[in-house]
């Protein structure tokens, strides 16, 4: 079984286990990079059903944005989120909330986002020393731990 773990933002990543090796990426620039990192591992699945959990975003994100950084923002979620459709993924929505409050992360409380950003990181480099984690894709880590907690 494959079981994917995806921090949508643009500067998030993609987290993927499958036969207890953990593989990890930073969210690829393009569409087309995208599309082709995730046919990939699509295809890498077959014939099993692959499952991703991928990170529910609302339209707030921590401090005011722009209306265009918004939009993107959306933009980038419903672009994967559409490629997992198109690619017979099984998709499971969640929360960082969720996620967070399962992995007993605690919550970011009085902390920077810089600072609650490094937190995370800490977490997924106790969690996964094999692996180099950078802020970009340490979401995409504990989102795939929680997934996979959720599959056992």
């Amino acid at each position: 079984m494959l079981i994917i773990g995806i921090d949508p933002g643009a500067s998030g990543g993609l987290a993927w286990c499958q036969d207890e090796k953990v593989s990890v990426a930073r969210m690829p620039q393009s569409d087309s990079e995208i599309l082709d990192q995730l046919n990939y591992l699509s295809e890498l699945s077959f014939p099993a059903t692959p499952v991703c959990y991928l990170e529910k975003v609302s339209g707030f994100i921590g401090k005011p944005q722009p209306g265009s950084a918004m939009f993107k923002f959306g933009r980038n979620f419903g672009f994967l989120l559409g490629v997992l459709m198109a690619l017979k993924f099984k998709i499971n929505l969640v929360t960082p909330q969720k996620w967070q409050k399962s992995l007993g992360v605690g919550t970011k409380g009085k902390r920077s986002s810089a600072e609650w950003k490094r937190y995370l990181k800490d977490e997924a480099t106790r969690l996964f020393p094999e692996n180099k984690i950078t802020l970009a894709t340490s979401d995409a880590l504990l989102i795939l731990k929680f997934g996979c907690e959720k599959e056992k």
